[in-house]
């Protein structure tokens, strides 16, 4: 009994396709994980800046009054009158939740200065 060769032709076509399909899931998963590298890159990169940002020129304090933290925000500047916490932000970035916190218990008033003496 001899097979037709259409049943050939629709053999070799799903094993094309399986191929294809198996060839596109493991592109997508390259360029997903090429995705997320960028997107740390980013992240890092602008970790570096922030530490930078106090020497430009639109800095509206002395640069040499901040101190860096990074997290849960950039710094602290110190003026003669006031106490400063800074955090920078570029173009649509958003205070996240810890930051919007601190932001409102400053706003509170919920500040305070603690001496610790270890003897």
């Amino acid at each position: 009994m001899e097979i037709p060769v259409i049943w050939w032709v629709l053999l070799g076509l799903v094993l094309a396709l399986l191929l294809a399909a198996f060839c596109v899931v493991r592109l997508l998963q390259k360029v997903k994980s090429l995705n997320h590298t960028l997107r740390s890159e980013r992240v890092k990169k602008g970790q570096m800046a922030e530490q930078f940002l106090p020497l430009v020129e639109s800095y509206p304090w002395d640069p040499q009054n901040f101190r860096f933290l990074g997290s849960p925000v950039d710094g602290v500047a110190f003026e003669q009158d006031k106490v400063i916490i800074v955090e920078f932000k570029t173009g649509k970035a958003q205070l996240n939740a810890n930051q919007r916190h601190i932001r409102k218990l400053v706003s509170d008033g919920k500040v305070d200065f603690q001496e610790i003496r270890i003897s």
